[in-house]
């Protein structure tokens, strides 16, 4: 990733959702990709004999959490048959990539989920008043760690 002075903007980037499309294809446009975070648990120890009356922090077990995709309804049902098949037992684990583009369109970093398993599937809302809101699609996946790459 070059170094620039001004920082990118959010609003343009890609979804891969593993094998979902055929060759990693993109399934549909995403409108949010939210939740990307990983924490490192600490445990604390101290020696008996150690001279400084504190406690050292020891770095273990790390987690990542979880991730949610939203999209406008585009009749394409993979996100939920997976969600189905998961449910019923027939686990898919995926890669899931998520690639920043600049204005340019051109790929500036990547997150990448590993093993990703979907945990949750929220239909859109629907409301008869009136409005002109799209409707949404929401999927939560749980994985097992997220990577980030700058191109």
């Amino acid at each position: 990733m070059a170094i620039r002075p001004n920082p990118y903007g959010n609003f343009n980037f890609t979804v891969k959702l593993g094998d979902a499309g055929g060759e990693g294809d993109v399934v549909g446009g995403f409108s949010d990709f939210t939740g990307a975070a990983n924490e490192i648990k600490y445990s604390e120890y101290r020696n008996g004999n150690d001279p400084e009356n504190h406690v050292r922090k020891i770095p273990n077990v790390n987690t990542t959490d979880d991730v949610t995709l939203k999209r406008g309804i585009i009749g394409d049902l993979r996100l939920f048959t997976w969600l189905k098949e998961t449910r019923e037992g027939d686990l898919d684990p995926r890669t899931v990539v998520v690639t920043l583009l600049d204005e340019a369109r051109t790929p500036v970093c990547q997150w990448t989920l590993r093993a990703a398993q979907p945990k949750k599937w929220v239909g859109p809302t629907l409301a008869a008043k009136g409005g002109g809101d799209v409707a949404m699609e929401e999927l939560q996946l749980v994985s097992e760690r997220i990577d980030f790459l700058s191109l």
